[in-house]
């Protein structure tokens, strides 16, 4: 296994925005405050805090304490941290064709560089969680720490290490390789099973790599280099296997679907999250809502992948599939919205371009949800997708001092989620859109 030791004095000194500890006291002027999405907004209100978390949050603007920092947005519309569920930082992202002409060239602690930057640039468009799902095992654990430890500006990180798969299924590293490549890549990949015995030593041995979540593909995938379809993958009982060994590690599973049948069965696996669902049936969305699954929409891939593969900068392969996927996902999305499906934010981002996650909610809004809806997808609902509704997706004493700001109100135009102009995470200010004034203690 190739080590990251090499890099980290780079790594160190690459953010120093990201090394500072956060103020002992920060008083937040908001022009309006959206505490807890999906329920009315805030007038002027004052959020208070203390050691990284959120302390009181009071009416009005409130004058802050002696040696306490303030923060100006009275002109700002301040809103929780926004949680993307569907990320992937590890290496380019976002820029197929460079990807596949520097592939041969490219070293794990390249691919750790372009990781800390799309990290920091996650960061900066408001995105202060995110769910990484798919990515070195080893190099995302790493970053996921460095983030906690300050040295490197990014969200926070609940990472899936590589997706699980079954030999020649979407998430199989050979597809398409020539045989030397192939051969290489199969000797050191252990993400791929066969049957539901070898699908429990790959779910145990991700979870040993430093895995916080399970993610495995029940279906084909767009950007698999191989001609097979976006049909049905595993069999009921590999995926009971993956679901219930992560399950019982205490990880919760995100699946890679497409299909509707890979959807069911992922389902009644007991799956917690179905990622993409492109062709979701009545009788998907009615075991969904049975279940209480979660939907992972992704709409801005599938319209990336199509732009991409009829540019040329993805295999032949891709376009047929990318073409299928893009003309019904839409649809499919909208009915599972419509039938009151659960549904969490997420944006396959590293398909598109890192940092333009907040494109997916004009588009959620699209296809039926109110703004408030599709920001409350990115806030409270996918704090509790990922289990963590006690620490984030609100702002209530207690939850980490997650917080951004906008120019105006995005319950009127969701757009403006593309436009953060502050950014605090665990009570250090990363983006600064608003005045900062020290106020000495006397």
């Amino acid at each position: 296994m190739r080590r990251f030791a090499a890099i980290a004095a780079v790594l160190l000194a690459a953010t120093p925005l990201a090394a500072q500890t956060a103020p002992k006291t920060t008083y937040i002027h908001a022009g309006a405050l959206l505490a807890r999405p999906g329920e009315a907004p805030r007038g002027a209100s004052t959020v208070i805090v203390r050691g990284g978390k959120i302390a009181e949050v009071r009416d009005g603007h409130v004058a802050p304490e002696a040696g306490a920092e303030l923060v100006d947005l009275r002109d700002r519309f301040v809103l929780p941290g926004l949680v993307d569920m569907h990320v992937h930082l590890w290496g380019i992202g976002g820029d197929p064709l460079q990807d596949r002409l520097t592939a041969l060239n490219r070293d794990d602690a390249d691919d750790m560089m372009w990781a800390v930057g799309n990290a920091r640039v996650t960061l900066d468009a408001g995105f202060t969680t995110v769910r990484d799902l798919g990515g070195d095992a080893r190099g995302m654990r790493a970053l996921r720490e460095g983030v906690e430890r300050g040295v490197i500006a990014g969200p926070t990180i609940v990472n899936a290490g590589a997706p699980i798969s079954v030999s020649g299924g979407h998430g199989d590293g050979t597809n398409g390789a020539a045989a030397v490549f192939a051969d290489a890549i199969h000797r050191h990949q252990v993400n791929t099973c066969d049957g539901p015995d070898d699908c429990r030593r790959a779910v145990r041995q991700q979870v040993a790599l430093g895995a916080q979540v399970i993610k495995y593909m029940s279906t084909g995938g767009v950007l698999s280099n191989v001609s097979g379809g976006l049909g049905r993958a595993m069999t009921d009982e590999e995926m009971r296997a993956i679901v219930d060994t992560a399950h019982g590690l205490g990880r919760k599973v995100a699946t890679h679907s497409h299909a509707a049948a890979g959807t069911k069965a992922a389902v009644a696996a007991g799956v917690d999250t179905i990622d993409h669902g492109s062709f979701l049936d009545d009788e998907a969305i009615k075991a969904m809502k049975a279940r209480g699954t979660w939907l992972v929409p992704t709409m801005m891939a599938p319209q990336a992948a199509l732009k991409q593969a009829r540019a040329g900068m993805l295999p032949p392969a891709v376009i047929p599939k990318a073409e299928e996927a893009a003309a019904a996902a839409f649809a499919s999305h909208s009915k599972a919205f419509a039938a009151g499906v659960k549904v969490a934010f997420g944006t396959d981002t590293g398909v598109s371009k890192h940092g333009d996650n907040a494109q997916e909610f004009a588009l959620m809004v699209k296809a039926g949800m109110t703004p408030a809806q599709a920001i409350k997808a990115a806030t409270v609902n996918a704090a509790e997708a990922l289990g963590r509704s006690a620490s984030i997706g609100s702002i209530e004493p207690g939850k980490d001092a997650d917080l951004i700001a906008v120019a105006g109100s995005p319950l009127e135009d969701v757009t403006r989620m593309e436009r953060v102009e502050f950014v605090m995470r665990h009570g250090v200010v990363h983006k600064a859109g608003g005045k900062r004034q020290g106020f000495p203690a006397e």
